[in-house]
């Protein structure tokens, strides 16, 4: 075996290489503004869901404040995680100036399909609306196998680690609103 039979395929190689990296480069130089206006359009779409009352929305000291049309506060929104079964489970929490919960929203997860998965659901979301945060010393809690109460939900079958993720990370929630608000009395 000579030089020559070893550096041409090697050169071809590189060639090849120097033109798909090329070949990336530009595609992602023609697409990132792209993806990132989807991801922010994405983003202001959940914020509208998880806060329905407002119209617009300021970013503050890492959350987001809601607004009326006429620039008044009707809530706040925050993101926050916790690890789940399959990974980490963030999620979108929205608190109006009333101190309640006004929905919640599984921005992104691992979990199982057909069990963890199901924290998409609007069936088990809808479980957090207007639970009063304002009052809730220790959070809201996961029961299993007895009818929720005020300050509880209820878990999902097959996906308690799930369940608990979530709620965990509503949780922090209430805990930067309480932190933030409550001393306020909910006005921002």
């Amino acid at each position: 075996m000579n030089a020559k039979e070893v550096l041409k395929p090697a050169a071809i190689l590189f060639v090849i290489c120097v033109l798909v990296s090329a070949a990336l480069a530009g595609t992602n130089l023609l697409t990132k503004d792209r993806i990132a206006q989807a991801a922010a359009q994405k983003a202001e779409e959940s914020r509208m869901v998880a806060l329905p009352q407002a119209e617009s929305f300021e970013e503050r000291d890492g959350h987001y404040v809601g607004l009326d049309s006429a620039g008044q506060t009707v809530g706040y929104v925050f993101e926050t995680e916790s690890k789940g079964y399959g990974g980490t489970v963030k999620v979108m929490t929205g608190i109006s100036t009333q101190g309640n919960v006004t929905g919640v929203i599984v921005l992104s997860h691992s979990e199982t399909p057909g069990l963890g998965a199901n924290a998409e659901k609007e069936s088990f979301r809808d479980q957090y609306k207007e639970q009063p945060v304002s009052n809730l010393t220790g959070g809201i809690q996961v029961v299993k196998f007895q009818a929720p109460q005020e300050g509880e939900i209820q878990a999902m079958t097959g996906a308690t680690i799930t369940s608990n993720a979530v709620t965990s990370a509503v949780n922090q929630a209430i805990e930067a609103y309480q932190g933030a608000y409550q001393s306020e009395g909910g006005n921002g």
